[in-house]
């Protein structure tokens, strides 16, 4: 074959030209990058586009999400009976095997073979170095400082690192891979040997032993990352080089799950310990983090492992889950009815109730695995190692137990503090906590009311914030640019001392998220706009209480009855309705919702319920 001139090349793979000559012209092969002049409205992407000259002309265009909506929605319709058996964690007769691939972007300012740097929202193809697109001649070179937060990763994942490793190619073809092969380490990757505790706590499945289960890890590798592609509407995609080579990391396990919910909370938590160890800067919901699941199902008593399909690209933990539980139904209906599990690699959509064949399953050969004549070794130094595991810092586990011991959350609020942002929210409830215990002073027992009340709001009242408008600017430090946690501490520090109700207290959140108050201060605001809660008095309270019980005094009838140990259960129920009139009868700005519930419920038990059973008495 002809050699082609480099700068040909070039324009191929920048531009879309191609030249008048050569076997890509002959061929006429599907995928051809078009002219760059045939798409000129978003000119910093590479546009590839399938060829249209034999085919009609194609209907009027479809936005690519919408597309992706409308098959969800036929797929729930269609398989909505399916849906509703695809909860289970096991089927009876039947042992589920599941081995996890997880790909993580590392934590660098540079590419692991050029000097370009990472990013992740830059204008496409801004951050493009001549070996990330392959460019003949140029050559790869090792960046010594992305090792740094891979050993890191290994070192939180318990493996041994070791002290010499190598670089293999992995050879395969996709317009995302410039090259032709993808920079991996296949036969020396520099740890191995693994393993991660998943608790009850962690979301494991029930099913699984009381006292959690561990999954050993085989090996963590450093590999490239290839370019980013975006579908669009006409089966036109748009391809970023930016990530193109970014440096990431390969966790490979041991085929040791057996239930679609510990595989997902396998993967949470190693995205929660990637974070608090400063490996990883994003998760599944960025793009930083992705999972690859190899599936096999056999009967249950059989020794030999069934054959395994691969899932690939799940982007998020429900993901990982349905996406098993799917595959899984799929092989053994398949098996029930006689017929035998191909090797093969599948992909899962957003909605769907089934995975879908990809391509045949490829193997060592097909991959074509061999060492990098251009890279040579990679020595890591003990004494690197031992430094990086002195310092270390605090593991999610202990500091789970910390949140829910030391400052009285559950477990539940505790994780969710540890996974959202990026492991920056709980950084941010620390940075709230402290100002609020400087505002309101230190108290023996106070700490756990204080960090009650700012996790509530760390996690809730903000979550309400990004369902409404854009995400919090939440720093690795723990600072937020929409709402600065010394901000949130004056508003809850009023809350506390019950100067506002809650109601104005989310209001003034609210306003701090708009930028309105950002000069005048939360305490200024309030005063400005005499917001502060000057609340009834006891007998107010006890005022409008009877106001609202005269209308209604029926209901006191339920209230007798459970005196008397005629009811199961304490009407609540009808005295929340009777607060609620309350609520409505007076001043909401001067009324703790609480207090008019302890002073309807004294009302009813020392008054209303013993003036009632009088009456009945009298009556008799």
């Amino acid at each position: 074959m002809t050699r082609i001139s480099t700068a040909e090349l070039s324009g191929y793979l920048l531009s879309g030209r191609l030249g008048r000559r050569g076997c890509l012209i002959a061929r006429r092969i599907p995928f051809l990058i078009r002219p760059a002049s045939k798409f000129q409205a978003r000119p910093h992407f590479t546009k590839i586009q399938d060829d249209k000259s034999r085919t009609p002309p194609t209907p009027p265009r479809v936005p690519f999400r919408k597309q992706q909506k409308d098959q969800a929605k036929t797929a729930k319709v269609h398989s909505e009976k399916k849906k509703k058996n695809a909860n289970k964690q096991t089927v009876p007769g039947w042992e589920l095997t599941v081995g996890i691939e997880i790909h993580a972007q590392l934590n660098t300012a540079r590419k692991l073979f050029s000097p370009a740097a990472t990013s992740f929202n830059d204008m496409p193809n801004s951050h493009v170095a001549l070996f990330d697109v392959a460019m003949p001649g140029s050559q790869p070179a090792f960046q010594p400082e992305t090792l740094i937060p891979a050993v890191r990763a290994a070192l939180a994942l318990g493996c041994t690192v070791s002290r010499v490793s190598r670089f293999d190619r992995k050879h395969y073809f996709h317009w995302d891979q410039p090259a032709g092969y993808q920079i991996t380490q296949y036969y020396e990757p520099f740890a191995k040997g693994g393993r991660l505790e998943l608790r009850a706590r962690d979301g494991i499945a029930a099913e699984e032993p009381p006292d959690g289960v561990t999954v050993s890890i085989k090996q963590v590798q450093m590999e490239q990352d290839t370019g980013k592609t975006s579908a669009q509407p006409d089966e036109v995609h748009w391809i970023d080089f930016n990530r193109a080579g970014a440096p990431l990391i390969e966790i490979i396990t041991e085929p040791e799950i057996h239930h679609p919910a510990t595989a997902a909370a396998f993967v949470r938590k190693v995205q929660m310990l990637l974070h608090a160890v400063n490996a990883c800067v994003s998760g599944m919901e960025t793009g930083g983090l992705r999972a690859d699941v190899n599936v096999s199902v056999r009967r249950s008593g059989e020794e030999t492992l069934g054959t395994r399909t691969e899932i690939k690209n799940l982007s998020s933990f429900k993901a990982v889950e349905d996406a098993i539980i799917a595959e899984r139904d799929r092989q053994i209906a398949l098996l029930e009815a006689g017929g035998v599990v191909e090797g093969e690699t599948r992909g899962w959509s957003l909605g769907s109730t089934e995975t879908r064949r990809l391509r045949g399953k490829e193997g060592e050969v097909d991959y074509r695995y061999m060492p990098d004549p251009d890279l040579g070794p990679v020595v890591v130094d003990d004494a690197l190692v031992r430094h990086l595991a002195e310092t270390m810092g605090t593991f999610p586990d202990v500091e789970i137990d910390q949140l829910v011991g030391n400052y009285g959350l559950s477990t539940k609020d505790a994780l969710s503090l540890m996974l959202l942002d990026n492991g920056a929210r709980v950084q941010y409830f620390y940075n709230v906590l402290d100002a609020l215990e400087a505002r309101l002073g230190g108290t023996e027992g106070s700490s756990k009311q204080y960090a009650r009340l700012a996790a509530n709001w760390c996690l809730h009242e903000l979550g309400k914030l990004t369902e409404l408008a854009s995400d919090l600017q939440m720093t690795p430090e723990g600072d937020s640019g929409a709402v600065p946690s010394s901000e949130l501490a004056d508003i809850l520090a009023h809350l506390h001392r019950r100067e506002i109700t809650a109601k104005i207290a989310k209001e003034l959140l609210w306003r701090v998220f708009r930028a309105e108050i950002t000069r005048t201060g939360v305490t200024q605001t309030i005063d400005s706009l005499g917001l502060w809660f000057h609340e009834l008095t006891e007998e107010e309270y006890a005022a409008l209480a009877d106001e609202a019980f005269q209308p209604e005094q029926h209901v006191v009838k339920e209230f007798v009855r459970f005196r008397e140990g005629k009811a199961k259960g304490y009407p609540n129920g009808k005295l929340m309705f009777l607060v609620g009139r309350m609520m409505m009868g007076g001043p909401t700005e001067r009324m703790d919702p609480a207090v008019a519930e302890r002073v309807m419920r004294t009302r009813m038990e020392e008054v209303y319920v013993p003036a009632a059973i009088a009456g009945a008495s009298e009556g008799k």
